[in-house]
C-alpha cells in the first residue's frame, strides 16, 4: 500500500505523473487519505470547474480507498504539530493530516512535494517515494 499526496492524485487523475514516479508505485495498492477529496474539491470550485468536470473528479475519486481519520491518527496529529512547532517549524495543517495518517497505519507517502514532507521523513521516519 501507498498512500497517494494530493499532488499525486492530482496528477493521476490528469494522467501527468512523472514517469520516474509511476515507475516506482507499479505494483502498489494505491490510497488516499480523507484530506484528499477535500483539497481537490477546493481546487475544482475556486476554478469554477464546469459540472461535468467535477462529475468526473467525484466519479474517479470514488474508486479509491480513503484512509480515514481516527483517535490514533488525530493523536499522531498532536503529536506531530507540536513537535514541529518546539523545532521553530510549525507545517501545514492538510500536510501534517497526511503525515499523520500516514505514520499511524505505517505506510508510505508518494509525493512530489518533498519540501512539505521532509521534517516528518528526517524527524518521525515518514517514508516517501518520490520521482528523484
Amino acid at each position: 500500500m501507498v498512500v497517494w499526496d494530493t499532488d499525486v492524485a492530482s496528477l493521476t487523475h490528469k494522467r501527468r505523473v512523472p514517469p520516474a514516479l509511476v515507475t516506482r508505485l507499479v505494483g502498489t495498492y494505491p490510497l488516499i487519505t480523507f484530506i484528499t477529496p477535500g483539497e481537490l474539491t477546493k481546487w475544482a470550485e475556486a476554478r469554477h470547474w464546469s459540472q461535468r468536470s467535477r462529475g468526473e473528479l467525484a466519479r474517479w475519486l470514488s474508486t479509491l480507498p480513503v484512509l480515514q481519520g481516527d483517535e490514533d491518527v488525530a493523536i499522531t496529529w498532536g503529536r506531530l504539530s507540536a513537535a514541529a512547532m518546539r523545532r521553530g517549524r510549525p507545517r501545514p495543517v492538510n500536510d501534517t493530516w497526511i503525515a499523520a495518517c500516514c505514520l499511524t497505519h505505517e505506510i508510505p507517502l508518494a509525493t512530489l512535494n518533498v519540501k512539505d514532507f521532509e521534517d516528518f521523513q528526517t524527524h518521525h521516519g515518514l517514508e516517501l517515494i518520490t520521482a528523484y
